[in-house]
C-alpha cells in the first residue's frame, strides 16, 4: 500500500549531475557522513555561517533538519541538496535554494557550504552549475540570488566564475557567527549565461 507511505522530499527532488559531483536530497542514511564532515570542518565554516546550536551534530537534530527540509519542499519554500563526489561517493558539502518567492518575483536565494577537506577543488562551482538549470527550468525560477561576506574571497570568486553578477551591498544583512554582518549581493537570471 504505497499510498500509506509517508511523504519524502527525496522522492520529489531529482538527483542532479555535474561533471565531478552529484546533488541529491539529504536522507537519514547520510547522518554519519554529514556529522563527521561538519565536525571536521567546524572551525573552517564558523566565520561564514550562523552560530550552530549546541546539539547541531546529533542524530535527533539531523532528523529534525530532514523534517524541516520535507516541510520546506512541500511548501515550495526551499530545495536542499547534499553534494557527493562522483569518484568515490564522498559527501563534500551542501547547497540549498531557499526563500523561494513566487508570484511576480520567481526568485530564490542560494546558500552553500563545503567541507574543509574538499574546498578549492571546484566541487562547489560544479554543483552550482548543475543546480542552476534545475532552478530555471525545473522550478521555473527567473532569478537566483546569493549573498556573501565582503571578505569571503573564495565565495566571491565562485559566484563570479559561475556567472553571478554583483548587484549591491546590504548592511547588517545576516547574522553570521553571532553578529549582524554586511553582505555583497549577487544574482543570476534565467537568461544569463552560466559559465
Amino acid at each position: 500500500m504505497s499510498f500509506l507511505r509517508p511523504f519524502s522530499f527525496a522522492d520529489v527532488l531529482p538527483p542532479l549531475q555535474g561533471r565531478s559531483v552529484e546533488l541529491r536530497a539529504p536522507e537519514m542514511r547520510d547522518f554519519e557522513a554529514w556529522a563527521a564532515l561538519r565536525a571536521a570542518s567546524r572551525e573552517f565554516l564558523r566565520p561564514w555561517e550562523p552560530t550552530w546550536p549546541p546539539n547541531d551534530l546529533t542524530r535527533m537534530a539531523f532528523r529534525a533538519r530532514l523534517k524541516r527540509y520535507s516541510q520546506d519542499v512541500r511548501a515550495d519554500a526551499a530545495y536542499p541538496f547534499f553534494i557527493f563526489r562522483h569518484s568515490d561517493g564522498a559527501l563534500v558539502g551542501g547547497l540549498t535554494l531557499g526563500q523561494i518567492r513566487r508570484g511576480v518575483a520567481q526568485t530564490a536565494s542560494l546558500g552553500y557550504w563545503m567541507g574543509q577537506a574538499y574546498a578549492g577543488q571546484g566541487y562547489m562551482s560544479d554543483a552550482v552549475r548543475a543546480m542552476l538549470p534545475y532552478a530555471f527550468n525545473g522550478l521555473r525560477l527567473r532569478r537566483v540570488e546569493a549573498a556573501c561576506l565582503p571578505e569571503n574571497e573564495p565565495s566571491i570568486r565562485l559566484l563570479e566564475k559561475v556567472g553571478f553578477i554583483r548587484e549591491g551591498y546590504a548592511r547588517s544583512y545576516l547574522c553570521i557567527a553571532g553578529a549582524w554582518r554586511d553582505h555583497l549581493l549577487y544574482a543570476i537570471l534565467a537568461d544569463d549565461p552560466i559559465r
